[in-house]
């Protein structure tokens, strides 16, 4: 009897302390961002979730809140709350990025040098897919990369033939 108490109140400790580690995270605002949102669309948004950072000259300036596949494109619609103080201009390039292998993909994004800028609900025209390491190192490993292989230039080919038909005419 006295050792079911025990795991009892231990239970008790342990449900507590996770109550106010979920409250403390969610009253700093850990993926809450104040701000605005814009949209991006793009072909693939392989390894983005909504609370990915989205950044400009790596910091930190927004979070991805959602992602959604466009009915009428057949494109990723992401959505991107920006804080309030960061004025995207119309010309700013969106490109999904990733630190290393093994970390998820943030947006990254690159200011335009245009004066108007992007409005609350207003979309990011220029996008860039993420390049997927793993095709890459795959297409490299089975000779994937590039065309096949010539043996010299269009000159010396060139060459070739004249050489070839001079020898069989005798000159």
């Amino acid at each position: 009897m006295r050792r079911s108490f025990v795991e009892t109140l231990l239970a008790a400790a342990v449900l507590m302390v996770a109550g106010l580690f979920l409250y403390f995270i969610y009253t700093t605002g850990y993926q809450k961002v104040q701000g605005y949102d814009v949209t991006a669309q793009f072909n693939s948004v392989a390894g983005l979730s909504p609370g990915s950072d989205v950044r400009m000259s790596g910091i930190k300036v927004g979070s991805v809140v959602g992602a959604e596949l466009d009915p009428d494109t057949y494109l990723a619609s992401v959505t991107l709350r920006i804080e309030s103080s960061i004025k995207l201009p119309i010309d700013t390039v969106a490109k999904i990025a990733s630190d290393s292998l093994l970390q998820s993909n943030y947006v990254s994004l690159e200011p335009g040098t245009d004066h108007k800028v992007i409005p609350p609900n207003g979309q990011i025209q220029a996008t860039r897919d993420p390049v997927n390491v793993l095709d890459l190192i795959g297409r490299y490993i089975f000779g994937g990369v590039g065309g096949p292989k010539q043996t010299g230039s269009k000159a010396d080919q060139g060459q070739q033939s004249k050489d070839s038909s001079s020898d069989s005419t005798g000159q």
